[in-house]
């Protein structure tokens, strides 16, 4: 039987935090399905998987809330449950950073389409970011990306004040697993005077699902944090 695995966020303001949890985990509970969903005042960020079906109605559910309306997924199918449990957690952050003037909802880079994303990092005056950690960065990346030389998302500002100068760095293009990191990398650096920051929209995972292997500048393969690790190509449509 086939799983679908699907990966979602949305920086969003969330004030019934209990009562979202609650609710989340008991559709995804009668569903059998599994994986981690955080939730905290400025969204929702999740990975799950199920039958098919099963995730069809549960999206149906979560978009049925006008927070939610318009909340994308990357999705693939797998021949079994990655994750072995289920949890819905309230969290201070969906994405850990501790750095609260790097706030998406305020101000944040330019999102960037797969299509258009070769000719940007082709541009000679563009500084290519790789904002994952080094070990995500070691199973594949986009050739020519800075390696931040990260052990966790929190170690990227002490990155920018050493190695980046908005003055001389004018144009910086970032990318990461499925978006959500640059989301908030390209609101710090618009908050410390960075000008012109692009981001990856969807990030690695959709543009392997969008851009044809022939054309694809990636080099690798994405790691993800689940019991596949690893995904390559355009086979894999998250």
């Amino acid at each position: 039987m086939s799983i679908a695995v699907s990966a979602f966020y949305k920086f969003v303001a969330v004030r019934d935090l209990p009562t979202l949890r609650h609710r989340l985990f008991d559709a995804l509970s009668e569903r059998d399905m599994k994986g981690t969903i955080l939730l905290a005042a400025e969204g929702i960020n999740g990975t799950i998987s199920g039958r098919p079906d099963a995730m069809a109605e549960f999206f149906l559910l979560l978009r049925a809330d006008a927070r939610f309306a318009d909340l994308v997924s990357k999705d693939a199918l797998t021949d079994a449950h990655p994750f072995k449990r289920l949890k819905v957690k309230i969290k201070r952050e969906i994405l850990s950073f501790g750095h609260p003037e790097a706030d998406p909802t305020v101000c944040a880079g330019t999102y960037v389409a797969p299509a258009d994303w070769n000719a940007l990092i082709a541009d000679p005056e563009v500084l290519l970011v790789d904002t994952r950690n080094t070990y995500e960065v070691a199973a594949g990346t986009f050739t020519g990306a800075i390696d931040p030389g990260t052990r966790s998302f929190g170690g990227f500002p002490a990155f920018v004040a050493d190695k980046l100068d908005p003055a001389k760095h004018t144009k910086i293009a970032m990318f990461c697993t499925g978006g959500i990191r640059c989301e908030k990398a390209s609101a710090y650096l618009k908050a410390h005077g960075f000008g012109d920051v692009y981001h990856l929209q969807g990030g690695i995972l959709n543009y392997l699902a969008q851009v044809p292997a022939s054309d694809s500048q990636w080099q690798g393969a994405c790691f993800v944090f689940d019991e596949r690790v690893g995904v390559t190509g355009t086979s894999d449509s998250e």
